[in-house]
């Protein structure tokens, strides 16, 4: 059975969150008004006689893109004409850019996905280390180049009503800003697909560009794939596109069944037709739509109602200045800054407010640190606050089907909370059931304890008596500890933790079983 090559290029459409329209002074929306055709005009719907007027914010949000994603911006540029006619489209077609975008030859890295076992085509290729492969803090990653970022405008909605015999259109996305991201063929998997996608995602909320939330359409995937065997050229395969993917699991889903779906036809001798398909989420398997068009097909040509666009050095070199930390940026400076593992900066970046949050906790933590609020040293305070934000905020985040944005809990009562735990005042499960007390109403922690009555006792003289008192009642245990069995000293360490109803310090507990074992 033959192995096949599968070679990947992504189309990525973007909806940009401006606060009007591309080409015309219309709220932008994005396309989820509640009414139909509200947030329209005669510009938006292609009334004769309007002029389009390019929205400068539009432009500047996709050229800060290019520079995030390292590519050349183009000090020349023009909107062209991409002729095509469905009822969404009012016009009859649809102002895009053709031969002068206004970003080109870019790179985004993503971390190389594990190995799959038993890929019968396709896989066993895309696990060999090339060149665009580097060894990054024990990560392999993988360089994924972009084509090119262009800017157009969106088209309108065709609503069909169940049961009805026709189609009605919603114009209120009709011209909502849609930028456009073209990669290399340089994807091998879908989970390199996954990745890709995710990464944009995360770049493009950190520009602040666009929420990019592919369950409201704001951010729409197409594919473009093909195969071939080992030794023939890399784009001699006929390519398909799968159009219109609305979640990342399902481009790595939409990617798998295609692989397969080619490599299958090939195997008998078939050849593949070159087309466009969309995915069936239900069944997880493409459907063939259309003939595929070629670029000639749309009839491009210069849009005669705007100029041609030109930008100075000056104001590239301005644009560079506004561009925030980006996520790869924060990662390294909070693992080299604050001491943290990989783990939790991967996860505390992923999401810029989450990691706007942290450096809030981080500051107040430094300042209890510096008055000597807190005994605690600042290093173990900014790990303990990275992990709980990483993993037991997280926790409840999910389970709430929330974001940071909507936690009740301030800055300073986490800091506040951190401090009280690295100086070991109240054990692991009593912290457990503080923060979830803080999460569900944002209260303090300090007054949180004290009406739980959970600061943990600390006094040895008051946990030895305790101790004294549980090896009394326990003399089997004690005796089969001392014969060696292990588990009699977590048993004894249970029992003291129930007789302390929680609140004895472990540390201090386990040491004095030990001792008094041991003596005896």
């Amino acid at each position: 059975m033959a192995k096949y090559i599968s070679v990947i290029g992504m189309e990525i459409h973007v909806e940009l969150k401006t606060d009007s329209k591309m080409f015309c002074s219309c709220k932008n929306g994005m396309g989820l008004e509640k009414e139909p055709n509200v947030n329209i005009c005669p510009v938006c719907t292609a009334q004769p006689g309007t002029l389009p007027v390019p929205n400068q914010k539009a432009i500047e949000f996709v050229q800060l893109a290019g520079l995030a994603l390292d590519c050349k911006l183009r000090t020349e540029s023009k909107f062209d004409r991409k002729n095509y006619f469905y009822p969404d489209i009012p016009k009859g077609y649809q102002i895009s850019q053709y031969d002068q975008p206004f970003c080109q030859n870019g790179i985004l890295e993503i971390p190389n996905p594990p190995a799959k076992s038993g890929s019968r085509q396709g896989g066993d290729k895309s696990q060999i280390p090339n060149n665009n492969q580097i060894q990054n803090s024990n990560i392999q990653t993988k360089k994924i180049g972009i084509t090119r970022i262009h800017l157009e405008e969106d088209t309108g909605k065709l609503v069909h009503p169940k049961g009805a015999n026709y189609s009605l259109v919603d114009f209120n996305r009709a011209g909502v800003p849609l930028m456009e991201l073209v990669t290399e063929p340089d994807i091998e998997s879908g989970a390199e697909a996954r990745l890709f996608c995710q990464k944009l995602q995360q770049i493009s909320r950190y520009l602040g560009i666009s929420d990019a939330d592919m369950e409201k359409g704001h951010m729409r995937c197409e594919v473009n794939l093909s195969l071939h065997q080992e030794g023939e050229e890399k784009l001699s395969g006929t390519k398909v596109e799968v159009k219109n993917i609305n979640s990342f699991r399902f481009v790595e889903k939409a990617i798998e069944y295609e692989i397969q779906r080619q490599a299958e036809i090939l195997d008998k001798g078939g050849k593949i037709i070159q087309e466009t398909r969309g995915f069936d989420s239900n069944r997880n398997v493409t459907v063939s739509q259309r003939k595929k068009e070629s670029a000639h097909d749309y009839r491009y040509f210069p849009e005669p109602d705007i100029p041609p666009l030109r930008f100075s050095e000056e104001y590239i070199m301005v644009l560079k200045q506004r561009l925030p930390e980006l996520p790869e940026a924060k990662k390294k400076r909070m693992t080299e800054e604050y001491q943290l593992s990989q783990e939790s900066a991967e996860v505390i970046t992923g999401d810029k407010k989450l990691a706007d949050y942290f450096e809030a906790v981080v500051s107040e933590l430094e300042e209890k640190v510096k008055n000597k609020e807190t005994a605690a040293e600042r290093e173990k305070c900014l790990k303990l606050a990275a992990n709980y934000i990483a993993n037991e905020l997280q926790k409840h985040l999910i389970k709430n089907f929330q974001t940071i944005a909507e936690v009740k809990i301030t800055p300073e009562n986490y800091a506040e909370f951190i401090g009280i735990v690295a100086e070991g005042k109240i054990n692991s499960s009593a912290a457990q059931a503080v923060l979830e007390e803080m999460y569900r109403t944002g209260g303090d922690p300090s007054q949180i304890i004290d009406r739980k009555g959970l600061m943990q006792m600390n006094d040895k003289k008051e946990l030895e008596e305790m101790v004294n008192k549980i090896i009394a009642e326990n003399q089997k245990s004690a005796k089969d500890y001392r014969h060696g069995k292990q588990n009699a000293l977590q048993f004894l360490m249970g029992k003291t933790m129930s007789e302390s109803k929680g609140k004895a310090n472990p540390a201090i507990v386990i040491n004095l079983l030990k001792k008094k074992l041991a003596d005896k």
